[in-house]
């Protein structure tokens, strides 16, 4: 029985995939590339691996899995894992169990919610609470055949990744320093987005830290809303970030490129939960996002939304404000244009901007292609009051107006609950958030898949030639901060779900 549990992992991300004999986009050879170590291989990992039950245990989807395989060995702690999944049976949409390290007296069934309970336990506390006869389970854990196949796939994870892992397609847009450009991860099949940092375009507009801020905000955010970092390595010219790719296109080109401007309510009013939600994913790691507008909300291929490009948000330390004029014209809060303090507050404004330009097709300070100088759209921002036409419902006029409050005490989302205070507006009383959170809401918009929802690559403009940079050793210390390979959650999710596995 051991051997075969051990060997469950494996299955998930070898044996199912010959179905069919269709390799689903891999090379030839992912087998070998996909093949884990001898064990020997693993001892320093061993050595110096942090022994935190909530990262390997619970964060990491092959670690979590692994622990479960074990814990289903041992009877005690099987019925703490039967136990749990039948809370979870009975209890759907109820907030996930966090199976934190723990000790006895901490595990709680508090009330709350609409389910009449939050479920917020310790794995550890239920087996406590369950069984006495259990010792330290995360202790013997680390000695078992299990924690060695664990520490096999963090070997093969740690892996360097190089521009060879992936194949490369067409050029899909242009972030600020270079392409972005579809690849393949030839081990798996999985598609993803390249955003490619031109080392020289990087250092002539000294972006060394919002580039490195960038990538290292993408790691520490892990929410179904904001695009995820798979993989970050460097090429002889470029710095490359692997992103979840969206196939649908950004809500820009949506509501100027197809047919009338703009949405229907419905639709606006759909999209813009999934930013409340990524939003709240974001503040609740104290990062405020800053720079929310059309084209930085992109659709993936099942019609659902994600917040992309993160180069202007920024973690704000426990108890503190930052200041900063950041941003992109119209779309700032007063307070970020007037230069003073602030937390999240920009980020419940720009939601607001973003539901009046979903619903009348032209943002509420400065319309379509107008040619007007920053200072007058930045006083449009501070002083006069949005203009509202009959697109807007009540509702939607409400909720407009309560998030483009000038003062950001008086602002929707600060008055202390966040995205709570949004989230109980009215206009979304047809939204049932947890089902939402979960993906298990069908969006009013499904992308065609034969359709390319943005420019013609033609039409993208090239980058011209950086001239008079030049890279030295002194850029090394940076390169090194900023190449880190394969990030840990998204590559393990990409290994238990890989193209063509059998349920």
């Amino acid at each position: 029985m051991g051997k075969a549990h051990r060997r469950e992992v494996e299955s998930y991300a070898q044996d199912s995939l010959c179905g069919g004999g269709k390799r689903n986009g891999r090379s030839k050879k992912w087998k070998e590339m996909l093949k884990l170590p001898h064990i020997s291989q693993c001892e320093e990992l061993r050595r110096t691996i942090e022994r935190d039950y909530s990262s390997l245990c619970e964060k990491q989807p092959i670690g979590r899995l692994l622990f479960r395989q074990f814990c289903d060995t041992r009877p005690e702690l099987k019925r703490c894992i039967e136990f749990l999944d039948a809370v979870v049976r009975a209890f759907p949409l109820a907030p996930t169990c966090h199976f934190l390290h723990g000790g006895p007296g901490g595990m709680g069934l508090r009330p709350g919610g609409g389910w009449g309970v939050e479920i917020n336990m310790s794995l550890f506390n239920v087996i406590f609470f369950i069984s006495s006869c259990c010792c330290a389970p995360f202790s013997a854990y680390q000695e078992t055949m299990y924690f060695s196949r664990f520490l096999q796939w963090k070997w093969l994870e740690r892996q360097p990744v190089t521009k060879n892992t992936f194949r490369h397609y067409r050029v899909l847009g242009k972030g600020g320093f270079g392409e972005v450009c579809a690849c393949q991860v030839r081990a798996t099949g999985k598609m993803y987005a390249c955003k490619k940092l031109e080392k020289k375009r990087v250092k002539k507009r000294k972006g060394e830290a919002m580039a490195l801020n960038e990538k290292r905000i993408l790691e520490k955010v892990n929410s179904n809303f904001v695009v995820s970092l798979a993989y970050a390595y460097e090429t002889k010219d470029a710095l490359c970030l692997v992103l979840t790719i969206m196939n649908g296109g950004d809500l820009k080109f949506h509501i100027y490129n197809m047919g009338n401007s703009g949405f229907d309510e419905q639709r606006a009013i759909f999209y813009a939960a999934e930013i409340c939600c990524g939003l709240e994913d974001l503040h609740r790691e104290r990062i405020v996002y800053r720079d929310l507008k059309p084209e930085n909300i992109l659709l993936d291929d099942r019609g659902h939304i994600r917040i992309s490009d993160l180069g202007l948000a920024v973690q704000i330390p426990e108890g503190e404000t930052i200041r900063g004029r950041v941003g992109t014209v119209g779309y700032m809060a007063p307070e970020v244009i007037q230069n003073e303090s602030y937390t999240f507050s920009p980020d419940w404004w720009g939601l607001g901007c973003l539901i009046f330009e979903m619903i009348q097709g032209q943002s509420p300070f400065r319309r379509r292609k107008e040619r007007v100088k920053r200072e007058e759209v930045d006083r449009r921002v501070r002083e006069d009051q949005e203009e509202y036409s009959d697109k807007f419902s009540e509702e939607a006029k409400d909720i407009c107006r309560l998030l483009l409050a000038k003062d950001p005490k008086e602002r929707l989302g600060c008055q202390g609950r966040g995205a709570v205070e949004v989230k109980q507006h009215p206009i979304f009383r047809n939204i049932n958030f947890k089902r939402l959170e979960a993906n298990m809401l069908d969006p009013p918009f499904i992308p065609d898949p034969r359709a390319v929802y943005c420019k013609d690559v033609l039409d993208i403009e090239q980058f011209s030639t950086v001239k008079g940079v030049n890279l030295d050793p002194t850029d090394d210390d940076f390169y090194h901060k900023f190449v880190t390979g394969s990030v840990s959650i998204p590559w393990q999710n990409e290994v238990l779900h890989l193209p063509g596995k059998r349920s």
